[in-house]
């Protein structure tokens, strides 16, 4: 389900972003709307997204979710609107890759913290998702690539 994962370091990457929180049944409902928000703000600040959209769990919560959705850039934007300027984080974390359809990602992150776990790692409390390719590229889910992140406490 997933490719095999990978530990990397990463560079603190800044982004552009709405904060959401809300119940787990309503995500679907919000993603998008923010979606189509933040990439409206950038067209108005004249910046390009230097990466794919992404994102980013702050707090796990199985009734709630609090997240940034947004995609990264060159530098710190001025905020407009909801969307605000905002950072993926310099750290090691734990990088695989899965394809298919969204609604199997519970399924992909459940097999990727198992392998997480296995080698030994733990993992720290947020997590993002890089949207590689989506419904906006093709329409067969089996051509959708998801990078999964998943930031880890240093072992002592």
């Amino acid at each position: 389900m997933i490719d095999t994962p990978v530990l990397v370091q990463t560079e603190l990457r800044h982004t552009a972003v709405i904060r959401i929180v809300t119940p787990r049944a309503q995500m679907r409902f919000v993603m998008g709307p923010a979606i189509a928000e933040v990439f409206a703000a950038l067209t108005s600040l004249r910046v390009a997204p230097s990466g794919p959209l992404f994102s980013h769990h702050l707090r796990m919560d199985p009734a709630t979710f609090d997240f940034e959705v947004g995609v990264p850039v060159v530098q710190p934007i001025e905020p407009t609107g909801r969307v605000i300027a905002s950072t993926l984080p310099a750290t090691t974390i734990a990088r695989t890759v899965y394809r298919g359809a969204y609604e199997w990602l519970g399924g992909a992150w459940g097999e990727f913290s198992q392998w997480i776990e296995s080698n030994g790692h733990t993992p720290a409390a947020d997590l993002w998702e890089c949207y590689l390719v989506g419904p906006e590229s093709s329409p067969d889910p089996a051509k959708w690539a998801t990078e999964l992140n998943r930031p880890l406490i240093p072992q002592r």
